[in-house]
């Protein structure tokens, strides 16, 4: 099957809250800009019952209401949309592909905002319940529905247990298998505490699950001791997995950097180890995963995305000058040498300007265009003829020179 092609400015794969985000920046900087997501706008988002801490909304939102305000924005500044898997991304010179089933979508950035997806914990049976048929990954979506009712709790970490406290306010018993010895848990001291005092809540120490059984719905979670191998079979009318989430890096491997866990590494401007390839949200190497922290990624990586366009093109355009004489001064506005020489360079651009195209890049602003000519010192001064770099300058800059580089 032969391959459709369309040409974007920015490619975002992923729609959660950092993706939504970086495509309302994009879209506002009227970039052509193409969202992918797979299955649902709005990622994990989505499926939180109850957001409290996002700024703006006092009395707070459901995930699904906020996430659907974030769509209508980015829609609102004309971001197309397409539903469909990522199936690899290749950088080709300048561009960046990316592949669907269908589509091969050419763009000038990607950003990659693809999140990541619950644990599982590889027990028998496990993929026979997954969602609606009795293991849940969100206790806020699925708390109301097991009213009265027992549930597990898998995992013993901050999630594991504030998501097992939540529950308490409607299940009739929380039980909690934690894979350490008694009272030993991952989460914090102040949760631990609570949940061990809390009266709906029962630990079951030094456990994994082994299987999952039941009909058509789960019924029974068979817990393994981890020290006797015995088998403890728990009734229970839900499950919940909260053992953390693996992040959907599976097609960057071997392309971007990462950690040993496989989320992204970027440095504060998101920029990935690939120039014109950034990640934002969830997938991203970082202290905190919230809906916040996301949308400031996002807006990092929407405006990296859009500064990154600018700069390539007067790159191209202006520093290269398609092979013709350019001479490039690179200064810093808020450095008193470089603007004293600003009149020097002011003046040899008068009288050279029809032979030598004279560019003067200001580094306080940005370091894009200094960093792509490897240049790290400033004021400097850098001469180019034939697309290549001839000489740079650096000390003593003066229009005597100036006038020696160009006659190079």
């Amino acid at each position: 099957m032969t391959k459709r092609t369309e040409q974007y400015d920015v490619v975002i794969v992923g729609g959660g809250p950092a993706g939504l985000t970086a495509a309302i920046y994009c879209g506002r900087a009227r970039l052509k800009t193409l969202l992918i997501e797979k299955s649902l706008i709005g990622g994990l988002a989505t499926y939180t019952d109850e957001i409290e801490n996002f700024p703006g909304f006092p009395d707070g939102a459901t995930g699904h209401e906020l996430m659907d305000l974030f769509y209508k924005q980015a829609k609102n500044f004309n971001v197309k949309f397409k539903f469909t898997d990522v199936k690899s991304v290749e950088v080709v010179g300048d561009k960046k592909i990316v592949e669907t089933f269908r589509t091969n979508y050419e763009a000038k950035v990607v950003i990659v905002a693809s999140g990541g997806k619950p644990r599982l914990t590889g027990a028998k049976n496990e993929n026979k319940f997954l969602y609606d048929k009795g293991i849940s990954f969100c206790a806020t979506c699925d708390a109301a529905a097991n009213t009265d009712k027992t549930v597990m709790v898998v995992g013993s970490g901050d999630a594991a247990i504030e998501e097992g406290m939540f529950l308490t306010k409607f299940a009739k018993e929380v039980i909690v298998s934690v894979m350490h010895d008694p009272g030993i848990m991952d989460c914090n001291e102040i949760a631990k505490v609570e949940a061990l005092n809390n009266p709906k809540m029962s630990f079951i120490w030094n456990t994994i699950v082994d299987s999952f059984e039941g009909d058509e719905h789960l019924s029974t979670v068979v817990l393994k001791n981890t020290k006797t191998n015995e088998l403890i079979p728990v009734e229970v009318d839900t499950g919940f997995l909260f053992i953390g989430y693996i992040p959907n890096t599976d097609i960057f491997k071997g392309m971007l950097d990462m950690t040993g866990a496989g989320y992204l590494i970027t440095n504060e401007k998101m920029e990935t180890n690939i120039p014109g390839i950034f990640a934002a949200g969830d997938v991203r190497d970082s202290f905190l995963k919230q809906v916040a922290t996301a949308v400031g990624d996002g807006a990092i990586a929407g405006y990296g995305a859009e500064k990154y366009i600018a700069e390539s093109e007067i790159y191209e355009n202006q520093i290269l000058n398609e092979g013709e004489p350019s001479l490039v001064y690179l200064w810093n506005a808020v450095d008193p040498s470089s603007r004293e020489l600003l009149p020097v360079i002011e003046a040899f651009e008068i009288k050279h300007g029809k032979t030598v195209r004279v560019t003067k890049v200001d580094s306080y602003k940005s370091k894009g265009i200094a960093e792509r000519l490897n240049i790290k010192a400033f004021p400097t001064v850098v001469f180019i003829n034939e697309g290549k770099v001839v000489q740079t300058l650096s000390d003593e800059i003066s229009e005597e020179k100036l006038e020696e580089l160009i006659k190079l």
